[in-house]
């Protein structure tokens, strides 16, 4: 019998860890997939090991423990680097480079440079040609850093907190152009931001990453799908499901359930929205959390 396979995933995990001295685990046996194309947001809180696995993903450094393959290659094979693009919170550009010779970098160092999307971020910031980027806001130089990423053209694109320095109405115009971008040329996007409503309606996947283990990863309407947001009165018996997070005040209850079993006629139900079902989880990190399959997490507790 022939072995059926599927789509190569963009990304794909299997007992990924990464140490640093003195055996401080940042991740420890995380497993997950993001299929190609999607818009993948990468969500959880400071320390919890967003950036590490960026940078696994970026190739910046090597696992410890694990496995992680970019298109069904191993991290680290020749020829990944040209098909990844990356914007980190550090941004590394060089200040006395002027935004034009960024771009003629840009254009020298990748075969396949897209010079017109690259401009077309620039010119939306209204930046001088011939300005120093050390002399750049830090919003700037997020922009140039952003207008390299896009330039290269990449089929997977990291964004580590890229547009956190960068004012309201410039985020909103970059998140859209980003969209446009990656839907017109087939993308594979993973995002990073505290801002959790600023993902929702960008993002199709989702990453929940904390103390160095993902506690989501799937589709994000399928794991939206697996939950409920209840309400009612306290004193009340509590609806079938496992429950995520109970708050009571006063009188009345709301709970985050995880289940597939109809709601009785004494709580209301609504479907939660991403923000509500992210919050729910980070304010309850000892709840179990399966992927969106409804089966356990394949990332266990980081040591």
């Amino acid at each position: 019998m022939s072995e059926v396979t599927g789509p190569v995933p963009a990304v794909s995990a299997v007992g990924l860890g990464k140490s640093y001295r003195r055996g401080q685990w940042a991740l420890r046996d995380c497993g997950f997939t993001v299929p190609a194309g999607r818009v993948c947001g990468v969500v959880g809180p400071n320390g919890a090991g967003k950036s590490t696995l960026f940078g696994l993903m970026a190739q910046l450094f090597a696992p410890s423990e694990g496995e992680l393959r970019i298109f069904g290659e191993p991290a680290g094979a020749p020829g990944l680097r040209e098909r990844i693009g990356c914007v980190t919170q550090s941004k590394p550009l060089y200040p006395s480079f002027t935004v034009e010779e960024t771009l003629r970098l840009g254009r020298e160092l990748n075969p396949r440079w897209d010079e017109a999307g690259a401009r077309r971020v620039v010119e939306l910031g209204e930046l001088s040609p011939t300005a120093r980027v050390g002399s750049l806001s830090g919003g700037q130089r997020s922009r140039v850093a952003l207008a390299l990423a896009i330039g290269k053209r990449p089929e997977l694109l990291l964004l580590d907190e890229p547009l956190a320095d960068v004012d309201p109405l410039a985020r909103h115009e970059l998140m859209g152009l980003l969209l446009s971008e990656a839907a017109e040329h087939g993308t594979t996007v993973l995002i990073s931001s505290h801002l959790l409503a600023e993902l929702d309606g960008a993002i199709d996947h989702v990453l929940l990453v904390q103390s160095g283990r993902v506690r989501l990863a799937g589709e994000l309407d399928e794991i939206l799908d697996n939950h409920w947001l209840v309400t009612g009165l306290a004193d009340g018996p509590r609806p079938p499901g496992d429950a995520v997070e109970w708050r009571v005040t006063g009188r009345q209850a709301t709970g985050l359930l995880r289940t597939d079993s109809p709601v009785p006629d004494a709580w209301e139900p609504s479907r939660p929205q991403l923000e509500q079902l992210l919050l729910g989880y980070l304010r309850n990190p000892d709840s179990p959390a399966p992927n969106a399959h409804g089966t356990p997490s394949t990332c266990e507790a980081a040591a």
